[in-house]
């Protein structure tokens, strides 16, 4: 064999490896799975069907076409910045308006990369404000969405957000345009409960109820479960109350994993330590986490296929985020208004995050 035929052929192998090395890093690479209130995100535009139209150019909040655009601005850099290099694969939002936001967001930005696709149902909110669920086709596909309505028997003329719910399956052999062969199932569950902006205890019961919901939902999905197999359930928010209040630790029956019981659910946020920061929106000099994420052992214990990368939980809390806090010192979140008074800033509240990964000794072949 000639000596340019062997350096054909070494150069042939090399390449094969490189290949086999990138396609293995892309299965192992860890997917990120998000949540964000997003802050009051709406469109600039007149909506004819609803009496709320405070963040319009003419209304209250004077919401002009260039703070939208600012505001979609710093929310992808914010997203990009979370990501790390790599398309976050769930990314589950409230206190969106509209398919319009999304679209402006996660397609006439540099996140259109990523492959995002949304879901996204009009709900009985009084201002038009919503849950949303995106995902990158890089990672999962699509299987089924509904809503969940609230619903309290106590008082049946109140009306709070639905429970957003979507059910995926994640492609095994990681970021592809082709179709691949597919795995895991996982369940997403996107919550906004209802606020205390009556009082914290006032309001404890339709908190309690939108937990009840949910609770009955994921229930039903673990039920159905073959015998041997454990549901892979993700449930995200902004819940409105602490991982000790009533609704959360009682109804939901959500605990930190140093405080479960049977037929408990894992709350990752359940406590601060180890998040990175110690909450995930400030009142007065008080930081407390209402956004959390929970799951089911099934996310944690299932080896063969995605799962919860153990202490990856975090809140996102990049310097951006902030600026100092005059009143009660240290920081407070830069947002994007304090009522009417229009700061040009993020959110009032930080992302969290946790991380799915799959063994490579796990990996087919």
């Amino acid at each position: 064999m000639s000596l340019t035929a062997i350096i054909k052929k070494i150069s042939l192998l090399a390449c094969v490896v490189l290949a086999i090395s990138a396609s293995t890093n892309a299965q192992t690479e860890p997917i990120r799975v998000a949540f964000w209130n997003m802050e009051n995100f709406f469109d600039p535009f007149v909506d004819s069907t609803k009496s709320y139209n405070a963040f319009t150019e003419d209304g209250m909040q004077h919401w002009t076409k260039s703070r939208f655009y600012k505001k979609r601005n710093n929310m992808y850099k914010a997203i990009l910045a979370m990501s790390e290099g790599h398309p976050i694969g769930i990314i589950g939002m409230c206190e969106v308006e509209n398919e319009y936001v999304l679209s402006a967001i996660f397609e006439q930005t540099p996140l259109k990369k990523h492959n995002y696709r949304f879901v996204h149902y009009e709900g009985p909110d009084k201002r038009g404000i919503d849950p949303a669920i995106v995902y990158s086709l890089d990672h999962f596909m699509l299987v089924e969405s509904a809503v969940f309505p609230y619903y309290n028997p106590e008082d049946t003329a109140y009306h709070s957000r639905d429970i957003l719910y979507a059910k995926f399956i994640a492609k095994e052999d990681g970021p592809s345009t082709g179709s691949g062969t597919v795995s895991d199932t996982i369940h997403v569950f996107v919550n906004h409960w209802p606020s205390r902006y009556s009082g914290e205890l006032e309001t404890v019961g339709s908190r309690s109820c939108s937990a009840a919901i949910l609770r009955s939902k994921v229930d039903s999905i673990c039920a159905s479960m073959p015998e041997g197999y454990q549901a892979k359930i993700i449930m995200m928010g902004d819940l409105n109350d602490c991982p000790t209040d009533p609704s959360v630790y009682d109804v939901l029956r959500a605990r930190h994993p140093s405080k479960m019981e049977d037929g408990c659910l894992i709350n990752l946020f359940g406590k601060p330590d180890g998040l990175g920061f110690e909450g995930t929106l400030k009142h007065q000099a008080d930081w407390q986490i209402f956004d959390q994420i929970i799951v089911t052992e099934g996310v944690i214990n299932d080896r063969e296929g995605l799962h919860y990368q153990e202490g990856s939980a975090r809140i996102f809390h990049a310097d951006f985020l902030f600026e100092d806090d005059e009143t009660y010192h240290g920081k407070k979140l830069f947002r994007t208004y304090i009522g009417p008074r229009y700061f040009g800033g993020f959110s009032d509240h930080l992302p969290v995050y946790i991380d799915l990964v799959k063994n490579p000794s796990q990996i087919e072949k």
